[in-house]
């Protein structure tokens, strides 16, 4: 299974507790800025739960998009030697969008959510109900833009990749069925084509 990174931006979104991963297999990272000094009771707890698939970096000095360029960074350093790592980024700074678009082309796979709650594999793997599930996947492809799966296997693969345990194949197939029955797809022997929200 791929691990899956989480790098929180600390300077730009202060969650208080991630008691959401307790049931998941992350590793996380949150990037302190030099002149923060107090982290919450409850994320420091729920951090020290995780072991050593939790970390702080802190930044020894101040300067524009410091923060920014160290997760830059880690993602490279991480990439490199996890090439199959997927990697979220914490953070409401679309900044970040530029370096995830060209990270895309070079089959480095990283996605920026605005809080911990959006990343799509914890979304579909506590989604409540199949509707929420699809909100979660449609979300997940409208960020991929063009890198967008052209095929119904790579798609099924995608959408697997989503959920932190592997689907059965009547409920992959059940997913694409109703993806066409919303007319968000359409299928053409094995090529796909998109009607997202955002199209």
């Amino acid at each position: 299974m791929k691990t899956h990174y989480i790098l929180i931006d600390y300077e730009n979104v202060q969650p208080r507790n991630l008691a959401v991963l307790k049931e998941h297999s992350f590793k996380v990272m949150v990037f302190v800025g030099a002149n923060q000094t107090k982290i919450p009771f409850e994320l420091a707890e729920t951090l020290q739960a995780l072991g050593t698939d939790a970390e702080y970096v802190k930044m020894s000095g101040n300067g524009p998009n410091a923060l920014d360029f160290h997760i830059a960074y880690y993602i490279g350093e991480l990439a490199a030697k996890e090439p199959k790592a997927c990697f979220h980024i914490v953070s409401k700074d679309s900044g970040f969008d530029p370096l995830i678009r060209h990270l895309t082309t070079k089959k480095i796979r990283v996605f920026r959510e605005k809080s911990v709650a959006e990343i799509a594999v914890l979304r579909i793997s506590n989604t409540a109900s199949p509707d929420e599930r699809l909100a979660a996947i449609v979300k997940r492809l409208v960020s991929l833009g063009q890198c967008r799966p052209r095929k119904v296997k790579t798609l099924t693969n995608t959408i697997n990749a989503l959920s932190q345990t592997k689907l059965a194949a009547d409920e992959l197939s059940a997913i694409i069925t109703e993806m066409k029955n919303s007319k968000l797809i359409t299928v053409d022997g094995e090529k796909i084509t998109y009607r997202l929200p955002s199209d």
